[in-house]
């Protein structure tokens, strides 16, 4: 890892992400990063316990002289989304993260950073560690499995925190405070497929799908960036419908909560017709990347002869995949009719895989509206439905109720005025943060989230901005004096 790094200002914060990036912690296999905050937080002595579900707490004294203040919970979560560049070798699971200096960018190695939410995570560390910071009493409260379901915030135990003030530390743009979110659900749907015998005088080609932005499935989502999983499905629609193109295999994108990158398809069509095949998908192909030529310059989509496939998937049921992933919205479902430019509810079509007999589709509806959420997730389970798969929602989460009237609200407005001269962008975001499962068990503590500069979350051009960073610091440091006194 580059020394670059830890040179860093403040050197506090960028040490102790260096720390925590070289600790593997893919969302759902934390056990490292948990023992590694139960050292830490040991090692300085300070009341450290794990709840139930795998939530770290780590509570500091209150400084001399902050005795009167109210209690905080300074709250970030430990995970992070695993992606990597198609030709990048790395190992999530026993690898720390590769990272370097990029002017004002911190950046990784063909693979995602870890800024979201480790440099929240980093901050409350350098909160913890410092001897010479004034501050309240302070519950840090690290939470598990954020990026893939929100199982730690959504297992955390009503009586466990004392704090009347949250400090959410997952917001990517330094001059927004957060005071409302989206929440999601998980659809997937599946079936099952008698596999075929590959037919006689046919030739198979792999296509691939690749060199799109991705990003974060909440936040860029209203961008109109590439999906791959739709942009291939386009290509199998048109090679079917006017060639009768036989599918052996699909794998398209990852996680849930990135927008599709890479997706990759095996198919055969009667060798009488490749050439024609190839011609038109060629075409298909210019016209796609035309439409998106200012959005995903990167984007590429190869065709290529392969080796025959021993199987291909039953005819009926193909039409039914393409022809429901066609269907099925991706994007926007509706704007916010109340917060001006916020996206309300939303859909990814997040994953599409076809392997052995075996179909599944992995989406992740998100809203700040309850009824909208449903709304949406009950239209994509329409549209599986009818062409014969099998539905499940899982993980639902609530969304976070903006409190314009919250006092935290008024101290950080104030604060952020005061030192630069500017108006902070107060808003909503559209990406699932945990003050809102949070607020469920604590309905009476008072939230905000605020953050540094991230770029790309969720992508492998994740990078986070240094100034930014360092902006972001001393903010937090000015709130954290300035924390109303207990009532």
């Amino acid at each position: 890892m580059s020394s670059e790094i830890r040179n860093l200002e403040p050197k506090s914060v960028w040490n102790h992400f260096a720390d925590l990036n070289a600790v593997p912690r893919p969302s759902k296999k934390e056990e490292r990063v948990i023992q590694f905050m139960v050292d830490f937080g040991k090692k300085l002595n300070l009341e450290t316990k794990v709840d139930k579900v795998g939530n770290v707490i780590i509570a500091k004294p209150a400084t001399s002289g902050m005795e009167d203040r109210k209690t905080i919970v300074m709250q970030s979560h430990l995970d992070m989304v695993h992606q990597k560049n198609a030709d990048t070798v790395f190992d999530f699971d026993t690898e720390g993260i590769k990272m370097f200096v990029d002017g004002d960018w911190v950046k990784a190695e063909g693979t995602t950073l870890g800024a979201d939410n480790g440099l929240g995570v980093a901050s409350i560390m350098a909160i913890l560690s410092s001897t010479d910071i004034a501050h309240p009493a302070i519950e840090a409260l690290f939470t598990i499995d954020e990026e893939t379901g929100m199982t730690g915030a959504m297992g955390l135990e009503g009586g466990l925190l004392t704090g009347e003030i949250l400090l959410n530390l997952d917001t990517e743009e330094d001059d927004e405070i957060g005071i409302g979110c989206a929440g999601g659900v998980d659809i997937t749907a599946t079936r099952t497929y008698k596999e075929e015998e590959t037919p006689e005088n046919t030739t198979a080609f792999e296509i691939a799908v690749t060199g799109l932005n991705g990003g974060h499935s909440g936040m860029d989502i209203h961008k109109g960036l590439g999906n791959a999983n739709k942009i291939m499905n386009r290509l199998l629609f048109d090679g079917f419908t006017n060639y009768g193109v036989r599918i052996a295999e699909i794998n398209g994108g990852s996680l849930r909560n990135a927008i599709p990158r890479e997706s990759f398809a095996s198919v055969v069509v009667d060798t009488v017709s490749k050439a024609s095949f190839v011609s038109e998908l060629a075409e298909l192909i210019t016209k796609i990347k035309a439409e998106f030529a200012s959005l995903e310059p990167n984007l590429e989509i190869e065709i290529k002869e392969t080796a025959l496939p021993e199987k291909v998937v039953e005819l009926g049921v193909q039409t039914g995949l393409i022809k429901s992933i066609y269907g099925a919205l991706n994007g926007v479902y509706r704007m916010s009719p109340d917060i001006e430019d916020l996206v309300e509810t939303s859909n990814n079509i997040a994953r599409v895989i076809l392997k052995e007999g075996n179909i599944k589709i992995g989406c992740l509806t998100r809203s700040s509206s309850e009824t909208n959420k449903w709304d949406l997730a009950n239209s994509l389970r329409s549209v599986f439905e009818l062409a014969g798969f099998d539905v499940e929602f899982s993980g639902s989460y609530p969304g976070w109720l903006p409190n314009t009237d919250s006092d935290i609200l008024k101290v950080l407005k104030s604060l952020y005025v005061e030192m630069n001269n500017a108006e902070p962008h107060v808003a909503a975001c559209h990406a699932g943060l945990e003050c809102g499962i949070l607020g469920q068990n604590y309905p009476n503590m008072d939230m905000i989230s605020f953050g540094p500069n991230i770029r790309g979350a969720h992508s492998p051009d994740e990078r986070a901005q240094i100034s930014s960073t360092q902006k972001f610091w001393k903010f937090l440091l000015e709130i954290l004096k300035n924390i109303p006194s207990k009532n």
